[in-house]
């Protein structure tokens, strides 16, 4: 998985500045990404806290760890 330059703590900082009535553009600009990226990270980390961010990409990077990489005779 590649790497955020943004922590989970800084996306959930945007996405509430969004919310309480900031400009996806300008919120974007600050942060130095596209205003995609602010919408990309709506559709992920809506509405959670930081503490839930932070669990969830824990998870993800234990699950995509845990995947085999390529298909083997044992696991088919």
């Amino acid at each position: 998985m590649s790497k955020s330059r943004q922590t989970e703590a800084q996306i959930i900082t945007a996405l509430k500045q969004v919310e309480a009535g900031r400009t996806a553009e300008d919120v974007a600009r600050e942060q130095g990404v596209s205003k995609h990226t602010i919408y990309a990270w709506k559709a992920k980390y809506g509405g959670m806290d930081v503490s839930e961010a932070e669990e969830v990409k824990h998870l993800r990077d234990e699950n995509f760890i845990a995947r085999p990489s390529t298909p083997t005779k044992s696991n088919l």
